[in-house]
């Protein structure tokens, strides 16, 4: 009987830890374009913006949403509904699902190239911060220099690891965004698509000329 009671026990311990686990295992989507794929994690460290987009690419909410605002050196933007089916020249970029997130900072987490990220409204309109409830942004950016990053420091009030350094160095980013917008994920496969987008033509308000759809997957 004590025998049975330790098994039993040292079982009981075995799921609680497989439990923990799993439930910290970090979500991964599937970003699709015509110009490639995208798979991108999802961070445990922002849980408001990981469980709403993956709850919105459950819905299949993004399928057939474009990337409407593209900035070589910047970033991509995409999300907005109203852009599903749009007439070529429409606006796009105030949609959203009626609602927004509070904003979840972090500051292990930094606009380097590939960084998933909330888009906002602007903080005359919005000083909490708070993100959309359906845009986001692809970091492209550029690389940068000590002297650059030195400048953003002062500017943000933030201080950057030498790790993060490096990567800013190495494949860029845009740091001028830091502590201000929500980075939830980072893209981990498919870095070269965000290049191929970023080189897409675009008209006036930075919207491609030809529609850039989108479909996200959750993969796990």
């Amino acid at each position: 009987m004590k025998k049975l009671l330790t098994i039993l026990t040292f079982m009981s311990i075995v799921l609680a830890i497989s439990t923990t686990a799993c439930g910290n295992k970090e979500r991964v989507v599937l970003i699709s374009t015509e110009y490639g794929d995208m798979k991108a994690k999802l961070y445990n460290e922002t849980p408001k913006h990981r469980d709403n987009f993956i709850k919105l690419a459950e819905e299949k909410f993004f399928d057939g949403l474009l990337f409407h605002r593209i900035i070589k050196g910047f970033m991509i933007q995409g999300g907005d509904p109203k852009s599903k089916d749009a007439a070529p020249g429409q606006m796009l970029g105030d949609g959203g699902p009626g609602y927004t997130l509070q904003a979840e900072f972090n500051p292990l987490f930094f606009h380097k190239k590939g960084a998933l990220c909330a888009a906002r409204q602007g903080d005359q309109v919005n000083p909490e911060k708070e993100s959309s409830g359906s845009q986001f942004y692809v970091v492209h950016g550029k690389p940068l220099t000590d002297e650059q990053l030195n400048m953003m420091e002062q500017r943000l009030n933030v201080k950057y690891t030498p790790e993060q350094r490096e990567v800013y160095k190495a494949v860029g980013g845009a740091p001028f965004l830091d502590n201000n917008y929500t980075i939830f994920g980072e893209v981990i496969e498919g870095l070269e698509v965000i290049d191929k987008l970023a080189e897409v033509q675009t008209a006036p308000g930075d919207r491609p000329v030809k529609d850039v759809k989108m479909t996200i997957k959750v993969l796990k």
